[in-house]
């Protein structure tokens, strides 16, 4: 295990992560202990480890004194990080064959297992510039002051979010998360995380193996075949699929069996963690933004909204998620008062 600290550059609040995680069906998380720290278990880029964290978010004095008075700090008296914040992670790899050694700390697989961790959390941006967008948007304000600290906690890799896609085409979201989770519980490695076990998903050239599996019929099985080759052979690495331009990362992704409009978008903005792409094929959010900006009314088409979404540079995918939050009455709200976005 080796622990490594991770900054926070702008405000961001684990605690708040964790509840959004607690409701975001895909996640299947299951941490369950109320003990803020964060369990991630998945299987590195190329397969030869299970990359395991413990997530901690570093306390301040103000947060503990308030703790032995007995008083719960409301997110404005400082319980979000405004800056420079601290997060630390105990991240262990764990060789996926018997054979394998684990690598020492330093080498290039903890480089990638650390950059992972960053990146399911949001914590690869630079976020200092994010509060600055309640000036100049009263929607995005109102945001802001809702969800405080609250990034986008993303998949733990395209690969992981691509295959989501498939096992969720066409299928309620809560049968699409107990296949996600029995294929994890039987062909994904069982580990322990800070006490608790956790099953990650298979990695790909397991995956690749599973030639039959309850829920999941033979097109199905074809195309996670297809999406674990592609992460096999690198085409699903998350700094890769960023560097590109938009369109072209977008246009890669549809190239997958399976992998349409809405998915692409999917795994490029929750898996690689592309911090500013404004969904175009997602109608929930676009419903969410035209009731946010009261344009229920003109019901303005993509473009529009596209265009109302500009002001939200350079991180329109962190705003819109803040609206889908927003949207959904099962997420959960930082306690005490907070605003609803204005119109």
């Amino acid at each position: 295990m080796t622990a490594v600290v991770l900054t926070a550059r702008g405000p961001f609040s684990l605690t708040a992560a964790l509840r959004f995680l607690k409701t975001f069906t895909p996640a299947c998380y299951t941490g369950g202990r109320r003990d803020g720290v964060l369990r991630l278990a998945f299987p590195s880029d190329d397969g030869r480890f299970t990359v395991t964290a413990a997530v901690r978010q570093e306390r301040t004095a103000a947060d503990d004194g308030a703790e032995r008075a007995g008083i719960t700090r409301l997110p404005e008296e400082g319980a979000v990080h405004a800056d420079g914040g601290t997060v630390q992670a105990d991240v262990t790899l764990h060789p996926a064959a018997l054979e394998s050694i684990a690598p020492s700390p330093g080498e290039e697989p903890w480089a990638a297992a650390t950059a992972a961790v960053a990146r399911a959390l949001s914590l690869d941006v630079d976020g200092s510039r994010f509060p600055a967008l309640a000036s100049a948007d009263p929607v995005a304000a109102g945001l802001l002051a809702e969800f405080p600290g609250l990034r986008p906690v993303c998949f733990d890799s395209p690969y992981e979010a691509a295959a989501w896609a498939i096992i969720g085409h066409r299928v309620r979201m809560s049968h699409a998360a107990a296949v996600r989770t029995l294929l994890a519980q039987r062909y994904g490695h069982r580990v322990e995380v800070a006490g608790q076990e956790l099953s990650a998903f298979p990695a790909p050239q397991v995956l690749r193996t599973v030639t039959s599996f309850p829920g999941l019929d033979e097109v199905k099985l074809r195309r996670l075949h297809a999406v674990a080759d592609a992460a096999a052979a690198g085409e699903l690495d998350a700094a890769g699929l960023r560097a590109l331009p938009a369109e072209d990362a977008l246009a890669a992704l549809r190239e997958l069996p399976g992998i349409g409009p809405f998915s692409a978008e999917l795994v490029l903005v929750r898996g690689a963690g592309h911090p500013d792409l404004l969904p175009r094929h997602e109608p929930r959010l676009h419903a969410a933004m035209t009731d946010a900006y009261g344009l229920a009314d003109g019901s303005p088409g993509v473009f529009a909204l596209a265009r109302l979404a500009e002001r939200w540079r350079p991180y329109r995918s962190w705003t819109a998620l803040l609206l889908r939050a927003h949207a959904d009455p099962r997420v959960t709200r930082a306690p005490g008062p907070y605003r609803r976005s204005s119109r």
